[in-house]
């Protein structure tokens, strides 16, 4: 998958800044919006393009792109949400002159809440997710979950989600460079999401998920907090963690992180 070298503000804006993008774990657990879901209210898509980008030269010439695609939308007792993320990076080796690509991961999502009464904050999800990185140990892995899901408001400005449901997760190791037979696993998937609007132009969000299955757990988390530029525009740092209990593999690591600043376009 290949990315035209567009806004080049945002490049500079990234190298300035100094912050390593790195890589795109799946933001997949909740839904962001803090306006509760009002039944008679119908609203259109709402979607936003997430892009961060990062070149260097001299010395160590690499490149790094990051980009997500997300859109959601109320309609009546319906809560919809999808996101694409992508990250992919390359390195040049000093030495030979060969370009290496040393990140490359592709995340696909989707979750449906369905409210049974316009006032009740219990609500029925199915979720859904699909990953590529080669580079974590496996070359795949999906999840499809069903379960329940609440909704708490703490104050005007702070609420949270809570999600707990049964699931099946299928996956393919790789060892050795060797990609092994596929794997199947019955789950049940926790998953948690915490919202404060620290002010009218600033936000703070907080998630967890965890999917815990016969041989690996695999465990996900992020925070991030973003400030409106405009209103259209929004700047985003976040910190991620991603970790699996167990991997074929035991040259991997069962723990991945993440640093990145990226700008938010809304439309």
């Amino acid at each position: 998958m290949n990315f035209k070298k567009s806004l080049t503000t945002l490049a500079l804006l990234t190298v300035v800044t100094g912050a390593p993008v790195a890589s795109a774990q799946a933001s997949i657990f909740m839904f962001d919006d803090a306006s509760d879901l009002n039944t008679e209210e119908k609203k259109d898509w709402d979607a936003s393009a997430e892009l961060g980008l990062l070149f260097t030269s001299g010395n160590t010439k690499t490149e790094t792109y990051k980009t997500k695609l997300k859109a959601s939308r109320d309609y009546e007792n319906w809560r919809h949400k999808g996101m694409i993320d992508y990250y992919r990076s390359k390195q040049e080796d000093q030495d030979t002159g060969e370009t290496e690509v040393t990140g490359d991961k592709f995340f696909v999502s989707g979750q449906s809440n369905y409210r049974f009464e316009p006032d009740s904050r219990s609500s029925l999800f199915v979720f859904g997710s699909y990953e590529e990185n080669k580079f974590s140990g496996y070359e795949y892995q999906g999840t499809v979950a069903v379960g329940y899901g609440a909704r708490y408001s703490y104050s005007e400005s702070l609420y949270a989600d809570y999600e707990i449901g049964p699931g099946y997760s299928v996956n393919k190791p790789i060892v050795n460079g060797i990609v092994q037979e596929q794997e199947n696993s019955t789950i049940l998937r926790l998953a948690g999401n915490l919202v404060w609007d620290i002010t009218k132009n600033s936000k703070f969000n907080a998630l967890a998920s965890t999917e815990i299955g016969d041989d690996n757990t695999k465990s996900r988390a992020e925070v991030s907090i973003s400030a409106n530029v405009n209103s259209s525009l929004a700047l985003k740092f976040s910190v991620a963690a991603n970790h699996n209990s167990y991997l074929e593999d035991a040259s991997k690591e069962k723990l991945d992180t993440e640093t990145a600043v990226t700008l938010v376009y809304s439309f």
